[in-house]
């Protein structure tokens, strides 16, 4: 089935319309369409899902592939390609039911389809997260051509913030499902939204008004702040902590930076093995050693809190989170430990090699990793810094938190991503997953929680950092706890 002859000449008139007003100048004025700069690489946009949790792979997916349901700006559940859905048999059972809508080629999107894809991709992400929301999915069951069942071996109360993230939209080789069109006009894509965002006269020929049209570039962040400085950019999405220090010498006003108050994991996952990783004293130096409290001089933001924990707090751990043995003690005392334990490390097996620490780009990484290589010398302990994607023995994990429970903490640091893991932990969240009531299933993830702290795999440093640039021009924009900013929410300002 084709998409009707009506909608392909109106999709033809808005992109057609936007591109002009671009070309003359006009992306500043209220007609024109709103420009948007998201810090990231143009392959996020041409390999979104390889490229996750890369912000420009995330945004492409959420606004051209939409899930069963997505995130607000607040972080609340909305309907998506479902347009409602119902629980049932004791939350064991999610149907939903689909809207009517299309892929890009014009053919109909059916629940069979739907529910082949679905499955999928939650067998491929089970591999990577086996005692996450998904790890109940039993089936997923086309029960007519618009509606679809998800079937739970146990009720999953996080299974709904597991089906808003970008790595559950759904996609076909025909493309996604909107809200978003796609078309690109050099190193820019025009998104041209399927829904009409205003105006109820139901006149479908009528074209779109450009300035619901959005202009999205992928680029380096000197290159994203600068078009904004500029005028050129009404947002600026996807900042991390790599790129903050940019601000302040590009001379943005600071009252248009906007901090997501997101929580997750900003920390060094342990990565490499042999005699010098394998020896739990020298894990427990690394961890000792860092001064943590230098770090919001160097990242200064308001309300940016270091931890030293994983868990940002109890979430459904039943307790607050484990400290780490050595968390009330002074930091000369707890580094002259650590400096024993590599003085002790160095008589069996001579001086230690640097620890290769793997950073993204970006000044950011290079005022961390000359704070983290001098607090590690002060122990004994040399360090180089390296590229993301080569070899290493720490490696930054920077990500926000999918959900909001303790599995996902403790499931990203675990044996499955090939971090320096206890078996044993692993093995409690496993039976976690297999516990027949709520009690035993919190006394598993607990012990798991105890035994990775006490393990060191993970070297906690704070909450992830995420933040915006956003024109006065804009309005909709909200602070999300999850870093989602739909683009479908911005409206211009008429002031």
């Amino acid at each position: 089935m084709t998409a009707p002859a009506p909608r392909r000449r109106l999709a033809l008139l808005t992109a057609a319309a936007a591109l002009g007003l671009l070309a003359r100048g006009c992306s500043d004025e209220g007609r024109g369409p709103v420009v948007v700069s998201v810090i990231g690489d143009r392959d996020d946009f041409a390999r979104p899902l390889p490229n996750l949790p890369d912000p420009a792979a995330k945004l492409i997916l959420e606004t051209t592939a939409q899930g069963l349901v997505a995130f607000d700006a607040s972080g609340d559940i909305l309907p998506a390609l479902a347009q409602r859905w119902i629980v049932q048999d004791d939350g064991r059972s999610y149907i939903f039911r689909l809207r009517r809508a299309f892929w890009e080629d014009g053919s109909r999107v059916t629940a069979p389809d739907v529910a082949r894809m679905l499955m999928a991709r939650i067998e491929m992400l089970r591999r990577l997260d086996p005692e996450g929301p998904l790890d109940a999915v039993q089936a997923v069951i086309p029960m007519t051509g618009e509606v679809i069942e998800i079937r739970l071996a146990a009720p999953r109360p996080f299974i709904l913030q597991m089906l808003a993230q970008p790595q559950m939209a759904v996609l076909s080789r025909a493309g996604g499902t909107g809200p978003y069109r796609r078309a690109t006009q050099g190193s820019a894509l025009f998104l041209t939204p399927i829904d009409r965002l205003s105006g109820d006269d139901g006149d479908e020929d009528q074209p779109i008004p450009p300035w619901q049209t959005r202009v999205v570039r992928a680029e380096r962040a000197a290159l994203a702040i600068i078009r904004y400085r500029e005028g050129d950019a009404a947002l600026v999405l996807g900042g991390r902590y790599s790129d903050l220090p940019l601000l302040v010498p590009a001379g943005v006003d600071r009252n248009d930076v906007r901090v997501d108050p997101v929580q997750g994991l900003l920390g060094f996952a342990v990565v490499g093995s042999g005699d010098l990783l394998d020896d739990e004293g020298i894990r427990a130096a690394i961890n000792m050693a860092i001064d943590r409290s230098q770090l919001p001089a160097v990242f200064p933001l308001g309300g940016w809190a270091t931890s030293e924990t994983i868990l940002p707090g109890a979430l459904d751990l039943g307790r607050d989170p484990t400290p780490p043995a050595w968390a009330a003690m002074p930091l000369d005392e707890r580094r002259a430990q650590a400096a024993a334990s590599v003085t002790r490390w160095r008589a069996d097996h001579g001086d230690p090699p640097p620890l290769r620490i793997a950073l993204p780009n970006g000044p950011g990484s290079t005022l961390l990793f000359a704070l983290i290589a001098r607090d590690l010398a002060t122990v004994g302990l040399p360090a180089k810094r390296v590229a993301m994607r080569a070899d290493a023995d720490l490696r930054l994990v920077d990500e926000v938190a999918a959900y909001d429970s303790a599995i996902w903490y403790l499931g990203r640091i675990g044996c499955p991503r090939k971090v320096h893991c206890d078996p044993q932990a692993d093995a409690q969240l496993t039976a976690a997953s297999l516990a027949t009531s709520e009690a035993e299933r919190a006394a598993r993830i607990a012990d798991a929680e105890a035994r990775m702290t006490a393990h060191n795999g993970y070297i906690p440093l704070g909450a992830p950092v995420r933040w915006s640039l956003v024109s006065r021009r804009l309005s909709g924009f909200l602070p999300s706890p999850r870093a989602r900013h739909p683009l479908n929410h911005l409206f211009r300002s008429t002031n």
